[in-house]
């Protein structure tokens, strides 16, 4: 492998922080703003032959997109610059690992945590949206996760501008377990599809599992026909309120989704409401299908609802649940009233755990392909 140039544009290189499909990406130093940056390249043999052009365009529109983009949970764009043959993008470093690295451990997160960054991931989507950027491959790998539960959404190399005419002809762009329907089909990619993607996430999350698993063609077949089962029978643990929201999140027609982030936020703070208060009181879940034990190689059927508790009790419970709603609500809301990029960090976010959900990804399907 080549060694790394000493020094890129105004960039002092300091290493390698790894390698994608179009190039490398440099940790290096700004000199002029005194920062760490995160310097994404496009190797010189990547700019040559036929699709030389289509590289460099796709490379640039990620600039183009990023750059528009102003937001505490979106990776920032500083430079698009060219030196020496090597095109190259300036960018935030942000020192967290992808989010597709822990689902890769099967790492459990808690509902609070996934609301936190469910909330965040919304909020920068409706942040793209309105300023007519679309991701179009939006997935685990693309998210980065900080060590205080914020997350970063990064990596706009295939995003659809609204005032651009740049197009991809001949080539559907995407990550297989992530698209839509209507970009496997070619169709026009709208903000819809950043959500379908956005509902994939949630599910891995609730079910531990993605909905979508196997070749390409399973992929496509299932994306296109058939209906994931409900995280709430893979996972005991996920209240069979959340299998709604993914119903919807997962629709095969854009206009029977949600039709924006903060519609889909909405709604997930809605169902978190409610399993939280439901758990809270101590109310029996709603009836399983039969076959769920068999679903989980043998494990044994949740237990069953406790007794009804005194009403002091219960009230302690009512009260306790309605400050974690309230707490939950304004993460979620943070659509309508955006946190400053100044505000501070959030200092306890729950701890991980051991995912008990078996996984059964495809590893070709979290790589971005032309289909």
């Amino acid at each position: 492998m080549l060694k790394p140039p000493q020094k890129i544009g105004k960039y002092e290189i300091r290493g390698s922080l790894g390698r994608g499909a179009m190039g490398v990406v440099l940790e290096a130093w700004d000199n002029v703003s005194a920062r760490r940056v995160a310097l994404k390249t496009v190797r010189r043999d990547q700019l040559e032959g036929s699709e030389a052009a289509e590289r460099l365009q796709r490379f640039q529109r990620e600039a183009q997109a990023a750059g528009r983009l102003s937001h505490p949970n979106i990776v920032s764009v500083y430079e698009y610059g060219e030196e020496d043959g090597t095109a190259f993008i300036a960018m935030e470093y942000v020192d967290g690992r992808n989010l597709k690295d822990y689902f890769d451990e099967n790492k459990h997160f808690s509902l609070p945590l996934v609301g936190h960054i469910m909330a965040q991931l919304l909020d920068a989507l409706a942040h793209a949206h309105a300023k007519g950027v679309v991701h179009r491959d939006v997935k685990p790998g693309n998210l980065f996760f900080l060590d205080n539960g914020d997350i970063k959404v990064g990596d706009f190399g295939i995003a659809r501008i609204e005032s651009s005419n740049l197009t991809q002809i001949g080539c559907v762009l995407g990550t297989p377990a992530y698209m839509s329907p209507e970009q496997f089909m070619g169709q026009t990619a709208d903000s819809r599809s950043d959500l379908f993607a956005a509902g994939v996430i949630l599910y891995q999350f609730l079910s531990g599992e993605k909905p979508f698993a196997g070749t390409l063609s399973k992929i496509m077949q299932k994306v296109l026909k058939e209906d994931p089962v409900p995280p709430s029978v893979l996972n005991p643990k996920t209240h069979p309120i959340f299998d709604a929201v993914i119903r919807k999140a997962l629709a095969k027609r854009p206009g029977e989704r949600f039709q924006n982030a903060k519609e889909f936020s909405a709604a997930l703070l809605a169902a978190m409401a409610e399993a939280v208060v439901v758990t809270s009181v101590g109310a029996p879940p709603a009836p399983r299908p039969s076959h769920d034990k068999a679903l989980h190689n043998g494990a044994q059927t949740p237990p069953q609802a406790p007794a009804p508790i005194n009403r002091w009790r219960g009230l302690a419970f009512a009260i306790v649940a309605g400050l974690f709603v309230t707490g939950l609500g304004a993460a979620l809301y943070r659509i309508k009233y955006p946190r400053s990029p100044t505000a501070a960090h959030h200092s306890e976010i729950p701890s991980f755990e051991t995912q008990t959900a078996t996984s059964t990804q495809s590893a070709h399907s979290d790589a971005t392909v032309c289909a």
